[in-house]
């Protein structure tokens, strides 16, 4: 519960700063993950119904939770590789704000750990 009081927030530590430029450095973030598929088209005189390396594709596809549903979106090579980075930089920023919830019980001298 907090109080009234007009006690100044703690400082910010060298790790948190730390943690906020490496956020902030970050343009693109996306949650879900990536596929990249080929297909078979399913007419019976194309070459890739016998030959598995003469697939339709490559097709990448994105999958990710919107209000508690999945959603598929087909998207462009271009796009996929712009989506790797933004994916892996949602990994980083779930890392980094677990260190800065420890680092922030550090600095308000909270003792974390299990018994």
């Amino acid at each position: 519960m907090r109080e009234n009081s007009k006690k100044a927030p703690p400082k910010p530590s060298r790790g948190i700063q730390s943690i906020r430029r490496q956020i902030v450095a970050m343009d693109l973030v996306a949650q879900g993950t990536l596929t990249k598929r080929t297909k078979v088209c399913g007419r019976a005189n194309c070459r890739c119904a016998q030959d598995p390396e003469a697939r339709h594709g490559p097709y990448y596809e994105w999958t990710r939770r919107e209000k508690g549903r999945y959603v598929h979106t087909v998207i462009s090579a271009e796009q996929a590789e712009e989506l790797v980075v933004a994916i892996d930089n949602h990994k980083r920023v779930l890392a980094l704000l677990a260190r800065w919830s420890t680092e922030t019980a550090r600095v308000l001298k909270i003792k974390c750990g299990r018994k």
